[in-house]
């Protein structure tokens, strides 16, 4: 890398040193995932890898994918044809994935609607006590989820929405909201409100106003917020074993049993799953945040 000619030796070893730091940081992140990929494609019924899984052999110099395979996944998909007997195949992890992806995409929903109306109402200057309307709203990103999931237990055991659906919807819409309010305050932020004043002087109503120039220009801020929303309730499992029921099994929860009740690699096979999901969703929010950025005028970095 060239650097400037009023760089000193000291700035240069800083910057290597920051550099160095951050790539041993993000290592250590990622070294976890290293281990989970590959051994979700184990043939072996135990969490190991064995001999047969060495890729490259120096003795003969081939390669070798004897030990490799698609069998756990295709009992996560409830493929078992291929099922030796060795582990419990079943349907759960299907069910699971198809009431997380039912819950998730009801509550971003519901999550997006609240949180933007909620944004747009605290962006306005002459709104009284905003600053604790905000810190209300954004409460369930400060609390603990533990207390959040006991309250919310105890309040729906009263009005009857323990083990239902729709009281699991409610709970992860309410964890939602934060975020869909704190990305849309963001892009509010560099809103011109001239363009509304505009607007109304040549006739426009404040709903035509509203989804024909403020929508497309904080779009990118509310589907970020819906996107951290849909991964917050696909991937939570403290609310669900509170205030779901026998019904209400979600990948997560299944992922968790799975974890005390049997040892099995196909948790390995969800979570690879769900490591290449994670993946696409923040490239999807990466992208998004440099469109934000050049609507604004903010040259992306």
């Amino acid at each position: 890398m060239k650097f400037p000619s009023y760089i000193t030796p000291r700035e240069k070893l800083w910057f290597y040193t920051y550099r160095t730091f951050c790539g041993l940081v993000l290592f250590f992140l990622v070294a976890p995932l290293i281990v989970v990929i590959p051994l979700s494609f184990t043939n072996s019924v135990f969490l190991q890898f064995v001999p047969e899984m060495k890729i490259f052999s120096f003795d003969t110099w081939s390669f070798n994918f004897e030990g490799y395979g698609t069998r756990w996944y295709k009992e996560l998909f409830g493929i078992c044809s291929a099922n030796s007997g060795t582990t419990v195949c079943t349907d759960r992890w299907m069910i699971g994935f198809k009431n997380s992806a039912i819950i998730a995409v009801f509550a971003t929903f519901f999550a997006s609607v609240l949180g933007t109306l909620g944004a747009l109402g605290l962006s306005n200057r002459h709104m009284p006590f905003n600053r604790l309307i905000m810190a209300l709203m954004i409460s369930p990103m400060i609390v603990p989820l533990i207390i959040t999931a006991a309250g919310t237990f105890f309040f729906f055991a009263k009005v009857n929405l323990v083990a239902t659906l729709p009281g699991l919807i409610i709970a992860h819409t309410i964890l939602g909201i934060p975020f869909v309010v704190i990305t849309v305050t963001a892009s509010l932020a560099g809103f011109d409100n001239n363009l509304m004043r505009a607007a109304s002087n040549l006739g426009g109503s404040p709903l035509r106003n509203f989804f024909k120039i403020q929508a497309p220009l904080i779009a990118p801020g509310v589907i970020s917020g819906a996107l951290f929303a849909f991964i917050t309730s696909f991937d939570e499992v403290v609310i669900v074993l509170f205030v779901g029921g026998p019904d209400q099994y979600t990948l997560p929860r299944q992922m968790w049993s799975g974890i005390r009740n049997e040892i099995s690699p196909t948790i390995l096979a969800a979570a690879t799953i769900l490591v290449i999901f994670s993946i696409l969703l923040l490239s999807t929010l990466e992208m998004l945040r440099r469109r934000s950025e050049k609507i604004r005028g903010i040259t992306p970095h």
